[in-house]
């Protein structure tokens, strides 16, 4: 479908022409008609999918029709990292560039100037707060900032969110909101704390699904089968053999990438670490120092799985089996972007190998496996199936309630039944960090007139840092 087949604005159909954007991509297509109704909105499409422009294209158009924001917001994206809120903010300037909606973007890690300035945009009024939880909450609790008119409330990448703690911060700004208002969630996943979250802020939501996608062909995909202490040696020989520079490799835990980038720079390897333990000023000068070449290799959390724009990364080794199907595609989807090729390697050790099969599963065939270098010395076999097979049968076949004679125990059992387990439901994994009923927005049943700026800008695009590519979310 072409964008000016939806009901969408001359103005914003004229910013699109100026953008090249001509086809919706199927969340657009899907989300676009479903916002401009009125209706909430649950979508589940996985970055690079352009749910961006899925919900800012419509929200943008009927904020035009509201009166313009004068102490007070009209409208709420929330985003879970600084980069993505600043990403977000860009494309808002694109695609309002012929219609009078300003926004202002709100984030942690700036300095006092910068917070001022925020300060000051809250204060006057915004059509548009491109915010991270955290943040907002900070300026909310000073008492300056009026949401008793937000129209429209919009979560961008809402599981990202919910690993990254900031449930309670999101239901603390819910509460501030009124009841009368249009809510729109956008997940690359549907945990079942998402259903929650959702159940507990949306109205009788419209859902849109976009199957998560397979990896482009242009990743060559490979693995090592190895033992756990061979991966650190596979990743050397990788960094020497294949690829030396642009490279981004992903662990399961902070303890894990510093431990590892102190290995890779006692091995002379120009290597930086990207966590949440970092400041976001530290943060930022490792991106500024890897997309300038000082640096040959990230070695990251998921934190950087998402809303990371780099186009050139020449290789991404999993060093760790992501949990999920979906991460590994995010992971591996850093590499190969704006039609460029790229690689990327996973490392399975023997307890990895299950969950490495789940993701073979879901991509519909094998990935080419790679031979651990000799020196290292005997890889294990790889063999997935197997390995959950007798992991079940092993449970099932074991005695219940034994003791040390093979005769039951029903004390021990019920000692054991009655010993109090942790609560892992609070967990909250990484970094910056739900109840009110909603009501659908009421449509009016005048049309407003729609605001006009009084000096139309000229039909040319902005140049290209303040407006998104294509490629683009």
């Amino acid at each position: 479908m072409r964008f000016d087949e939806l009901d969408l604005s001359d103005d914003i159909l004229d910013a699109l022409d100026a953008m090249h954007f001509e086809e919706c991509s199927p969340i657009q297509e899907q989300a676009i008609p479903v916002i401009l109704e009125g209706r909430d909105l649950i979508a589940v499409a996985q970055t690079g999918t352009g749910k961006t422009a899925a919900y800012l294209l419509p929200v943008i158009d009927m904020l035009a029709d509201l009166p313009e924001a004068k102490d007070y917001v009209n409208c709420i994206v929330m985003a879970p990292t600084r980069e993505l809120a600043q990403q977000i903010d860009r494309q808002m300037e694109g695609f309002a560039y012929f219609v009078p909606v300003n926004s202002v973007a709100i984030y942690g890690g700036t300095d006092g100037a910068t917070f001022a300035q925020q300060q000051r945009g809250l204060k006057m009024g915004a059509d548009v707060v491109i915010a991270t939880p955290g943040r907002l909450l900070a300026h909310l609790q000073m008492g300056y900032v009026d949401l008793s008119k937000v129209s429209y409330f919009i979560l961008d990448e809402a599981d990202r969110m919910l690993d990254m703690g900031f449930y309670d911060d999101i239901m603390q700004i819910v509460k501030q909101l009124p009841a009368e208002r249009q809510t729109l969630m956008f997940s690359a996943t549907m945990p079942p704390k998402i259903q929650q979250m959702a159940k507990a802020i949306l109205n009788n939501p419209a859902e849109v699904k976009i199957a998560v996608s397979r990896p482009t062909e242009k990743i060559d995909q490979s693995a090592f089968v190895c033992h756990e202490g061979q991966k650190t040696g596979i990743l050397r020989h990788l960094l020497k053999t294949a690829h030396s520079q642009r490279v981004i490799v992903f662990s399961s835990s902070k303890l894990k990438v510093k431990d590892l980038t102190r290995e890779l720079r006692r091995a002379k390897i120009k290597t930086g670490e990207m966590h949440s333990d970092l400041e976001q000023n530290e943060r930022d000068e490792v991106m500024h120092d890897f997309r300038a070449g000082r640096l040959d290799v990230l070695v990251a959390t998921d934190i950087l799985s998402r809303g990371i724009d780099i186009d050139d990364i020449a290789m991404v080794v999993n060093y760790d089996v992501p949990h999920e199907a979906e991460d590994y595609v995010h992971r591996i989807g850093r590499t190969a972007r704006a039609n460029a090729d790229g690689m990327a390697v996973t490392l399975i050790s023997q307890r990895e190998q299950a969950k490495f099969g789940y993701i073979e599963d879901f991509l519909g065939y094998e990935v080419r496996k790679q031979a651990v270098p000799a020196e290292l010395g005997e890889a294990p076999e790889y063999n997935p199936k197997k390995r959950q097979s007798s992991g079940r049968q092993k449970r099932s076949n074991r005695p219940a309630n034994r003791n040390s004679n093979g005769k039951g125990n029903g004390n021990a059992s019920k000692h054991r039944q009655q010993k109090p387990k942790s609560d892992t439901s609070q967990h909250k994994p990484e970094t910056d960090r739900q109840k009110p009923d909603t009501q659908q927005v009421p449509k009016s049943d005048t049309q407003k007139p729609r605001r006009k700026s009084p000096h139309k800008k000229p039909r040319q695009p902005k140049d290209g840092n303040n407006t998104p590519t294509p490629s683009a979310e």
